[in-house]
C-alpha cells in the first residue's frame, strides 16, 4: 500500500518492517518531488547565468554545504550522511546546468 508523506507512521511508531518500508518509500516519493523542483532551479539558472564559467561557484558549493550541516545538526541527521550526499547532488546538478546551458545556446 502507497502511503502519502502525511499518512505514514512515525518511525518510532513503526512496530513491523512493513510499516518502516511504507514510511522510507513515502519520504522517497516526497525527495523525489523535492529534487525535481531543485532541477528546475538549476534550469532557471542555465537561463540566468551570461557564460558556462559562472555555472560552477566554489564559494557557493561550500556556502550551501555549510548551511546544509547546520540544518542537519539542527535536524538530528548526521552530517556523515548530509554531506557527501549534498556534495553529489551538487556535482550532478553542476553537470545537469551545463547541459542545459549548452542546449539553451545551440
Amino acid at each position: 500500500m502507497k502511503l502519502t508523506i502525511d499518512e505514514r507512521l512515525a518511525p518510532e511508531a513503526c512496530r513491523t518492517m512493513t510499516e518502516v518500508r511504507q514510511g522510507v518509500d513515502a519520504l522517497d516519493r516526497a525527495l523525489v518531488t523535492l529534487l525535481a523542483e531543485r532541477q528546475r532551479y538549476m534550469d532557471a539558472a542555465a537561463r540566468i547565468k551570461p557564460n558556462r564559467d559562472a555555472v560552477r561557484d566554489p564559494a557557493r558549493i561550500e556556502e550551501v554545504i555549510s548551511y546544509v550541516k547546520a540544518a542537519a545538526r539542527q535536524a538530528g541527521l548526521s552530517e556523515a550522511i548530509a554531506e557527501p550526499v549534498w556534495r553529489l547532488l551538487i556535482e550532478r546538478c553542476i553537470a545537469h546546468e551545463l547541459e542545459r546551458w549548452d542546449a539553451l545556446r545551440r
